[in-house]
């Protein structure tokens, strides 16, 4: 029996009746990698660790945790001790962490066995995955299109059923939009829900780990793991963790979802707008009930975010800078020539381009006018997502304006064009709360997302919420045909 497009549960099922060895389902794993790799899916595999540790996985041993033995795939931002990390980055194209990020440790930590590390937007700068130093990742349903970024080889090789799961980050829509590109489920977590230790930044008040799964029971399974209070890092929340599984089943008759007025949805292709009116039914069938509600302030989510990460991008980034580690330029004259040419060959232009923004926005001059000001309208934003909570329990948006687009057809004259693809999920990492992707049909033969954002430290709502649509519709069942998605 094939494990290709076996979720969590599915395989823990295979693996407790001995229908497969931990062993054989790796080797499994490993070897539709192999046979997908022009996906571009990932950029360093773990192959022998991964065998090893998975051959002395013992089945037979009691054990409560739902990843023992479970191939897991992790974004290559995440560092990992003893095996590559690369941001996707030529001037990290060699570097080999000490130690290993407390969220891949968590996993790890619970029997799930890290198979590579999978391809991203360069230093997680991107929505298409075009800007990676080692190539981009093809979606699954067309290989000619783009898998949505930055977590876009997590994303696809979920998609392609070489693993059932695996972690993305997301700071502007970097794990929902992928997914949504891709037809799988992905959530990105409250602020501080999952340590950051050892994530290599992009914008710190903005990045957040997550899961990406074929459904939400399968990500609310990985955010148990990941969650907790980690005192290595400072943004860290120090509350309980619940069972995101508990009440994952439970009834959502009387939930009260908000439609946000401010986003006119009737700017969208008529087949976008068509899916979510009809997941809209559906939720009503279910017993949840609509309610419009005001965010006068989301119309400045775009700017605002490209404002502030982009600041805080140049500032986190400095930190490459040819000494201590990474990619070092040849042939410098002093130590200031030796700054300028390992940056300005380690870094692709899309990571340049926001680099320059934010060392300008953060200028003596300018701090006030753009970094300080879009910190005021951030406030102001998180302040209408308080206020509509009050009426409602969760908020929906498409996930992504578009579906899927082909490779070069956008941000090649105007970046802003990229920018915009995250009109409706920058807004939830700008107040710091909870969001998730699910796919909800498909437009033209491709995967079209339905995005559902949740109160601060609701994972629970949300996770609950997108199940039950998942057990009364099967969009998360489809799946690519990889043999004619050339």
């Amino acid at each position: 029996m094939s494990i290709q497009f076996k979720t969590i549960v599915e395989l823990r099922a295979m693996l407790d009746s001995k229908q497969i060895s931990a062993a054989e389902l790796m080797q499994e794993s490993l070897g539709l990698a192999k046979k997908h790799e022009e996906l571009n899916c990932f950029i360093t595999m773990n192959e022998e660790q991964a065998l090893k540790k998975a051959s002395a996985i013992n089945l037979d041993e009691k054990t409560t945790s739902n990843l023992l033995g479970i191939p897991l795939a992790q974004k290559d931002l995440f560092c990992t001790e003893g095996l590559r990390t690369t941001c996707s980055s030529k001037i990290l194209s060699n570097f080999i962490p000490p130690y290993t990020a407390t969220a891949v440790k968590n996993l790890e930590d619970a029997g799930s066995v890290t198979i590579g590390k999978t391809n991203m937007d360069e230093f997680a700068m991107g929505s298409s995955n075009e800007t990676s130093f080692f190539g981009s990742v093809h979606n699954p349903w067309k290989k000619e299109y783009v898998p949505g970024g930055s977590s876009g080889g997590s994303a696809a090789a979920v998609a392609a059923g070489i693993v059932p799961a695996a972690t993305g980050t997301d700071t502007g829509g970097s794990i929902r939009q992928p997914a949504a590109h891709c037809g799988i489920t992905g959530l990105k977590p409250t602020y501080g829900r999952v340590s950051r230790w050892g994530m290599i930044a992009f914008a710190s008040s903005l990045d957040q780990a997550g899961p990406l799964a074929r459904t939400s029971e399968d990500c609310a399974i990985l955010l148990n793991a990941i969650s907790g209070f980690d005192s290595k890092d400072t943004t860290s929340l120090n509350i309980e963790v619940p069972d995101f599984l508990e009440n994952i089943n439970k009834p959502i008759n009387g939930i009260r979802i908000g439609i946000i007025k401010e986003f006119n949805l009737a700017d969208l292709d008529s087949k976008v707008q068509e899916r979510f009116e009809e997941s809209k039914k559906t939720y009503e069938k279910l017993g949840a009930r609509f309610v419009e509600v005001s965010l006068p302030n989301i119309s400045a989510s775009v700017p605002t975010y490209y404002s502030i990460a982009p600041a805080e991008c140049s500032s986190n980034l400095s930190r490459f800078d040819g000494v201590r580690f990474g990619y070092r330029a040849e042939n410098t004259d002093d130590l200031n020539d030796l700054y300028i040419k390992s940056r300005s060959e380690g870094f692709g232009d899309e990571v340049k381009r926001r680099i320059l923004i934010g060392t300008y926005a953060l200028s003596a001059g300018y701090y006030d006018a753009y970094y300080k000001k879009a910190q005021q309208v951030r406030r102001l934003i998180k302040e209408d997502f308080e206020h509509a909570f009050e009426s409602v329990d969760l908020l929906m948006t498409p996930t992504s304006p578009n579906t899927a687009f082909e490779f070069g057809s956008k941000g090649t004259q105007n970046p802003v064009e990229l920018y915009l693809e995250d009109l409706f999920t920058i807004s939830s990492n700008l107040a710091g709360i909870p969001a998730i992707s699910i796919p909800h049909g498909l437009v033209n033969s491709l995967p079209a997302g339905l995005q559902l954002i949740g109160n601060f430290l609701r994972e629970d709502q949300l996770l609950n919420a997108a199940h039950i649509f998942q057990k009364n519709s099967d969009f998360h069942l489809l799946k690519p045909d990889l043999e004619r998605s050339q």
